[in-house]
């Protein structure tokens, strides 16, 4: 018969956590290689026969010794292999690739950036086959999946993330890379945690702009020191919203940093919405910095290496100063100004209702 006393407390056994430390596993971990995306000026991809297998395409690259870093393992392995000692840029993608059978190793393949390469660093990697592709050839020149990884890895670049990916397929929640018909999929089964479902929706980028004019009605336009040289821009720039940062403020701080005026933004005179395919979206506020009188004009100073110059423009010269885009935006603001409507609603500078 059992026995069906109660347990008392001084009978229970006292469970006690080891004291000796957890070893890991003994074994051989997953195979770490690093491949670059090499890219030039025109923003096409530098491709080479892979010299353990003569013939077949591949992306620089090498595995990484044991004391190494991905990026000085990737680093020494364009020295050697191409001669190019081009700085190893960001991460764009990671890829985890099981093991093909039991006595095989997994892998894990680091992408970064090198480049935009200069024309002669460009010409000197020229020598390797079969060299500067398109994108879209280097897509069919590479096996699977390494097709597919490049592919994942410029649709980071272009949208500033970093694509997770296993065999070559972006991986549910991945920054970049994942098809948008998926994700869509994804989302309205309810597949996606919260953290996924943020990580994979596509993201905008966010400006602020001032519209400031002389007495005249001359336009204030200013000259960066990057970029394309003869293309100027309106005071303004990036809203820092991981800090909490409002447009209206972010144009404040914008033109006290590039004019060294501390100008009180008026009333919002447009939103802009533009977008090309395969990047974020980019919306753009657009603010009434008012007038400026002699005094203030005199007072501008430029940020020394930022911008090169300012200029007051009337309409007519803002089609040999500024973007198409940028020219739609000025001259609705103007309109908007004039005529004390808006704010505005643009696509591309033109109305979203046209």
């Amino acid at each position: 018969m059992p026995d069906r006393r109660p347990v008392r407390p001084a009978e229970r056994t006292a469970v006690r956590p080891s004291r000796r430390p957890v070893r890991p596993s003994v074994g051989p971990g997953p195979l770490l290689t690093a491949a670059a995306v090499v890219v030039d000026g025109a923003g096409r991809i530098l491709v080479r026969a892979l010299g353990n297998a003569p013939g077949r395409p591949g992306l620089p690259g090498a595995a990484v010794a044991g004391a190494e870093t991905p990026e000085a393992g990737l680093a020494r392995a364009l020295a050697r292999e191409l001669g190019l000692h081009a700085p190893v840029g960001r991460l764009l993608a990671v890829d985890s690739l099981p093991a093909a059978g039991p006595r095989a190793r997994a892998a894990v393949v680091h992408l970064h950036l090198v480049g935009p390469l200069g024309p002669q660093e460009a010409a000197a990697a020229a020598a390797v086959m079969p060299g500067w592709v398109a994108p879209q050839e280097a897509y069919g020149l590479l096996p699977e999946p390494d097709g597919a990884r490049l592919r994942a890895a410029l649709a980071a670049l272009r949208t500033g993330s970093v694509a997770h990916l296993a065999g070559g397929a972006a991986q549910p929640g991945s920054p970049a890379g994942l098809d948008p018909a998926r994700r869509s999929a994804l989302e309205h089964a309810g597949a996606l945690d919260a953290a996924s479902h943020r990580a994979a929706r596509p993201k905008a980028l966010t400006a602020a702009s001032a519209l400031l004019t002389d007495a005249a009605g001359r336009v204030l336009l200013v000259e960066p020191a990057y970029g394309r040289r003869g293309r100027w821009h309106l005071p303004g720039g990036g809203v820092d919203s991981d800090l909490g940062e409002t447009p209206r403020a972010a144009v404040r701080r914008e033109v006290r940093e590039e004019l060294g005026l501390d100008v009180q933004p008026g009333r919002l005179l447009a939103v802009n919405w533009s977008h090309k395919p395969g990047y974020p979206a980019r919306i753009r506020f657009l603010y009434d910095g008012g007038v400026l009188d002699t005094g203030a004009l005199t007072a501008i100073r430029l940020p020394p290496g930022e911008l090169l110059a300012w200029h007051l423009a009337t309409a007519d010269d803002l089609r040999d100063l500024v973007k198409p885009s940028l020219r739609r935006q000025i001259k609705a603001s103007l309109r908007a100004r004039a005529q004390g409507t808006g704010p505005l609603e643009l696509h591309a500078g033109r109305p979203a209702d046209g």
